[in-house]
């Protein structure tokens, strides 16, 4: 540890991209620590809903994130998970490679879907396996798709696909699908709707893209044509370093409008936060609050 930043950001999806290009333009000297570029876009399918681009692959708009970054010379440090996050004088991030020092510090970590972990998961992933059935529901329009998980996103995700498929399968692996009664009703209306409960999907399998999915029921395989699988089993905070930031009984960092935490100097913006709708475009409007937010911290502090 040889110098103290202006502003330390946590993450380099477009939230902690934006961040770092706004703050970027305010003269601050900022570092970026990410485990990786574009975070949850860069595994994203097709995006038709990303404002300026009718369509782009989550690839392709990570690219156009990272080329605006590299055009302000922001200094990145990949492969950088933090560890523990501390408030003295000034804020104390520890890796496990290094520590660092800032004036201020956005997290921006983002979330992870909970993963299926069966066989064809990682295969498919963005060849029929998606995660978002906003960002990528309406590319698999007239098809037969499964849903995975009964809690309310899954309920949430199927009463966007029954509209557009052909055939929508809901594996759920309860007696029964959980969620708010009003929303489960509506999806069990739907009469291309196949609830299986007590179910689980063991394994997806495929040419080039997903064609069928596995599904034990009650100690019984069978297999299942489909062209998409969506996972929708709930997201997971990336917050479990060690801190004293207040978070939510979901593990999300708690803020206020102006994307401050309990702890001052520290913002935190995005998926990892408290705050609703998990979308690309969301996530960047967040990441620009928090760098200006962290911007009149500075200013006063100075």
């Amino acid at each position: 540890m040889n110098k103290t930043y202006d502003l330390i950001i946590v993450g380099a999806g477009p939230t902690g991209i934006t961040a770092s290009i706004y703050a970027a333009r305010k003269g601050m000297d900022s570092l970026v620590l990410t485990g990786d570029i574009g975070g949850q876009t860069a595994w994203s399918g097709d995006i038709e809903n990303y404002i300026g681009y009718q369509f782009i692959t989550g690839t392709e708009l990570t690219a156009k994130f990272e080329e605006h970054m590299k055009k302000y010379g922001i200094e990145v440090r990949e492969n950088e998970e933090i560890t523990e996050i501390r408030k003295n004088d000034d804020i104390l991030i520890s890796t496990g490679k290094e520590e660092y020092q800032a004036k201020t510090v956005i997290i921006a970590s983002g979330k992870r879907s909970r993963l299926l972990d069966v066989p064809g998961e990682d295969e498919f992933r963005s060849k029929g396996v998606a995660y978002c059935a906003t960002c990528d529901g309406p590319l698999f329009a007239g098809k037969d798709v499964a849903i995975v998980g009964g809690g309310n996103s899954a309920l949430e995700a199927a009463l966007q696909m029954a509209k557009i498929v052909n055939q929508l399968y809901v594996v759920n692996n309860t007696s029964e699908l959980g969620g708010d009664a009003v929303v489960r009703d509506k999806v069990e209306a739907f009469s291309n709707v196949t609830v299986l409960n007590n179910s689980s999907v063991t394994a997806i399998s495929g040419e080039a893209f997903v064609e069928r999915i596995e599904v034990e029921t009650s100690g019984e395989k069978k297999d299942i044509a489909v062209q998409g699988v969506f996972v929708e089993i709930g997201l997971i905070p990336n917050s479990e370093f060690k801190s004293d930031l207040k978070k939510n009984a979901w593990g999300e960092i708690e803020v206020n409008f102006r994307n401050e935490t309990n702890i001052p100097g520290i913002f935190a913006a995005g998926d990892v936060t408290n705050v609703p709708e998990k979308q690309i475009i969301i996530a960047a409007g967040e990441g620009a609050k928090a760098a200006l937010g962290a911007f009149r911290y500075l200013a006063k502090r100075k």
